[in-house]
């Protein structure tokens, strides 16, 4: 008596034939692998550029070159003692800080109210922030500043946090609020039959759990103001207010444009935080995009 198998009853101890690698599938890797090191060249070489140009002695960019001949600290010595670098790197980071703080509170908040409760209005006004999210800040730069002007908040480090923190709650609400909606309610269930009020399982359950999107929210609420040079050039006009970013562009113009190795030596010491902030919480980042749906 013989017994027949099929070809999906193979047995799991078998060895699958090994696929056989055609001459398209090397030069399809090849042109991947070659366009991964062009957009890789294209990108490292600007930037070993600004670093090799604020090691070189000489003013201008033109006498720069990839590797300095002559490397020098003396561009970032002088920026540090001859020049208003330090208040301008202590603004931003009070600015960069406030606004992580309170846009990662209110990002926080309203998301987990969007999450966890049900109420009139609701998916209105979650498409009305999605909305909002399409137009750019730009369109309100107008209406920004006579508001300021208004209030008596233009030229302070007050009003530009609060068109920073304001202006990023729809985005951030929406991300934080898919990464709500995937921690189990179970939980939250479990909590109250314990007594625990709204606001302790946001604070002891919700939050724990959510340092992931937390991070995400911080850090790119973090390095907006940090880099941002629109708004406040827009609001701020005071020299003791400026930023890093109006510090160096004011720097860069009014010296009659012969100071550009000392502006790349002022962008260097910018990109350093920011760059291992980025290297640091990686991990952070990538799993708080990936888990943060959109569903309503």
């Amino acid at each position: 008596m013989t017994v027949k198998f099929n070809e999906n009853q193979l047995t799991t101890g078998m060895k699958l034939p090994k696929k056989r690698i055609t001459l398209v599938d090397m030069i399809r890797k090849a042109c991947i692998y070659s366009l991964l090191v062009v957009i890789s060249l294209i990108v490292i070489i600007p930037i070993l550029w600004i670093i090799g140009s604020s090691l070189s002695p000489g003013d201008s960019l033109f006498s720069s070159t990839l590797i300095p001949k002559n490397p020098s600290l003396i561009h970032y010595r002088n920026l540090l003692t001859n020049s208003d670098f330090p208040l301008w790197y202590k603004n931003t980071l009070k600015i960069a800080t406030i606004n992580m703080v309170v846009s990662v509170f209110l990002s926080t908040s309203s998301a987990y109210v969007f999450s966890r409760y049900r109420f009139r209005g609701r998916k209105p006004t979650l498409m009305v922030m999605l909305v909002l999210q399409m137009f750019p800040s730009f369109l309100a730069m107008t209406a920004i500043y006579v508001l300021l002007l208004q209030l008596g908040l233009l030229d302070t480090h007050l009003g530009l946090i609060l068109v920073y923190a304001t202006g990023q709650i729809p985005y951030n609400t929406w991300v934080a609020k898919g990464y709500f909606d995937g921690i189990s309610r179970s939980m939250d269930e479990a909590a109250k039959i314990d007594g625990a009020s709204n606001f302790t399982i946001f604070y002891k359950i919700i939050l724990p759990l959510a340092k992931p999107i937390i991070t995400f929210i911080a850090l790119t609420n973090f390095t907006g103001p940090w880099m941002d040079f629109v708004l406040p050039k827009l609001i701020l006009r005071s020299a003791d207010k400026k930023t890093l970013a109006m510090g160096l562009y004011d720097m860069a113009v009014n010296q009659h444009n012969t100071k550009f190795t000392v502006f790349a030596a002022g962008a260097v010491l910018v990109a350093i935080p920011i760059t291992l902030l980025f290297i640091y919480l990686q991990k952070h980042i990538v799993e708080g995009l990936t888990k943060g749906a959109v569903k309503i």
